[in-house]
Parts: structure tokens; sequence; C-alpha cells
């Protein structure tokens, strides 16, 4: 009798434990659900050829074309900036043709000597765009032109005519004929005659007192 009633006291605590595991809520296990196939790996592509302007430079201009004098300038690069290098002029080697957006084409060219390529790229050649014509070349009317600057009368230059030629002044030496018909000299003339004006000169003085 008693083993039975422990058999009908288990039936029963089984019967409401499952009783209540039917009737309570219970928390739901997830399983994540494992992938069955390889997993590609995602590598990026390596980058273009591009160019980077020298670092000893403050700015480089960018041109519309190959060429500092043939084209104008579209902008400029500074220093240690880099932009994606798109090919070398095809006559002109020493300018390569890059991306510069903001500009018509989106394409610009710089001096090659200015920027370094970046190791072991390598540059197609691409035509050379044609150089820009002036919008209006400006002419000058002759008749305005005309009115404005006066035209020089071409006159004849006058004829040289030399001078006469210069007559110099002849001196004759003096004879010493005078002095040798008195047989006096002529100094000793002047200093008798000066020692004469000196005494009558005296002989008024002395006469005057």
């Amino acid at each position: 009798m008693p083993l039975f009633r422990k058999f009908i006291l288990i039936a029963v605590v089984g019967f409401v434990l499952l009783l209540l595991g039917v009737l309570l809520p219970g928390e739901e296990i997830a399983l994540a659900q494992q992938p069955t196939g390889s997993v590609p790996t995602v590598t990026g592509t390596p980058p273009g050829p591009a160019v980077q302007v020298d670092p000893s430079l403050k700015f480089i201009y960018v041109y519309s074309g190959p060429g500092s004098f043939d084209y104008p300038r579209i902008g400029v690069l500074l220093a240690n900036e880099s932009a994606p290098a798109l090919g070398r002029a095809r006559d002109r080697v020493d300018w390569i043709e890059i991306y510069y957006p903001g500009v018509t084409g989106s394409r610009g060219w710089v001096y090659a000597l200015y920027v370094k390529l970046s190791p072991g790229a390598f540059l197609p050649l691409v035509d050379v765009p044609p150089t820009p014509t002036p919008v209006s070349t400006p002419t000058i009317n002759p008749t305005l032109e005309a009115a404005f600057i006066g035209q020089q009368t071409p006159t004849r230059l006058p004829t040289f005519t030399p001078p006469p030629p210069l007559e110099l002044p002849v001196f004759n030496e003096p004879s010493a004929s005078a002095d040798t018909a008195t047989g006096v000299p002529a100094g000793l003339l002047i200093l008798g005659l000066g020692l004469f004006g000196l005494m009558g000169a005296i002989i008024s003085y002395l006469r005057g007192r």
C-alpha cells in the first residue's frame, strides 16, 4: 500500500509539472544560422598613375594645353598636392595631362619637371589640343590713324659749305737799321729819357716848396 501511494504521488507531481510546462510560456532559444558557402574577400583596386607637386615649390600653374605661351592658365596646384595623371603630349612629352575638375572637360596640363610621377606609372601619348583662337583681332583704320598721326614731309638737308681758309697774321722781325743809324742802343735811349723825366719831377717838387 505505501508503495502504491508513492507511485500515485510521483504520477501526480509529474502530471502537474508537465501541465505547468505546457501552460507557462518559456524562453525561446535562437540558434544562429551558420554560412554554408565561402565568404569572398574584398580587396581594394590599385590606384592609377598620379602626379605630385614638388614640395620645394609653393605652387604650379595648370594650363589648358601643353604650353605656357600657347595656352591660358586655368588653375594652380599647391605643394605636395596630387592629381590623377592621364597621359603625355604626343609631341611634347615634358607636359602631362591630369584630371582637373571644375574646368571645361575636367582636363588640365602641368609641366613634368615641376611634378613627380608615381613609381612604375606608364602614361599613354595623347593628342595635343588645338590652341585657342582670340575672340577678335584688333585692327586700326588707316584713315583714323592718319588723322591723329601727322605725316612728316621729307625735307632736304642743307648742303655743307666749307669755310674760307683761315689767314694767320705774319709778324716781321724788327730790323736793326734804327739802332745802327743813330749808333745808340734803344735801351739806353729809354733809360736816359726816364732819368730826364725823374729829374724834371724833382725840380718841380723843389720849386713848389
